[in-house]
C-alpha cells in the first residue's frame, strides 16, 4: 500500500512533476486576472478535490468497497474532465492557446489519457493543499 513517486513514474502516459508544474504554470498564466476563468478554475478545483478523495482512498478499500464506490469515482472523474474541457474552451475563446489541455490528451485517442487527466487533477489538489498552509 505504501507508494512512492518512483512507483508512479514508469506508469504509461505518466507526467513528471516538472511537466505538471509547467502545465499548471501555463494554465495559471492564461487564467490570471480573468474573473470568469477563475470561476471555471474554482469549479475544476472543486471537482478535482472530490475526485482525488476517491482516488486516494482506492488503495485502502477492499474489493467490496471498490465495487460500491467505483461508479462514484468514475462520475467524479468525468466531472473533472468536463471541468478541464470547459476551462480550456473558454480560454480558447479568449484567444489563449490552452495547449496544456492538448498535452493532457483525449481519452478517445488513448485510454491512458483519462488516467493522465486524473493525475493532473490530483497534482492541482496537491499544489492547492501545499499553498493552504
Amino acid at each position: 500500500m505504501l507508494s512512492t513517486y518512483e512507483d508512479y513514474e514508469p506508469e504509461p502516459m505518466s507526467l513528471t512533476l516538472d511537466e505538471m508544474a509547467a502545465l499548471h504554470q501555463e494554465m495559471a498564466g492564461e487564467i490570471k486576472g480573468d474573473t470568469e476563468a477563475l470561476e471555471l478554475y474554482k469549479d475544476l478545483y472543486t471537482a478535482a478535490v472530490k475526485y482525488s478523495e476517491s482516488r486516494s482512498n482506492w488503495p485502502l478499500w477492499d474489493k467490496e468497497e471498490k465495487l460500491a464506490e467505483d461508479s462514484v469515482r468514475t462520475s467524479r472523474h468525468n466531472k473533472v474532465i468536463i471541468a478541464f474541457n470547459m476551462l480550456a474552451r473558454y480560454l480558447k475563446i479568449l484567444g489563449k492557446p490552452a495547449s496544456w489541455r492538448d498535452t493532457l490528451g483525449e481519452e478517445s485517442e488513448n485510454p491512458y489519457y483519462r488516467k493522465r487527466i486524473g493525475d493532473f487533477a490530483c497534482y492541482i489538489v496537491f499544489i492547492g493543499g501545499l499553498n493552504a498552509r
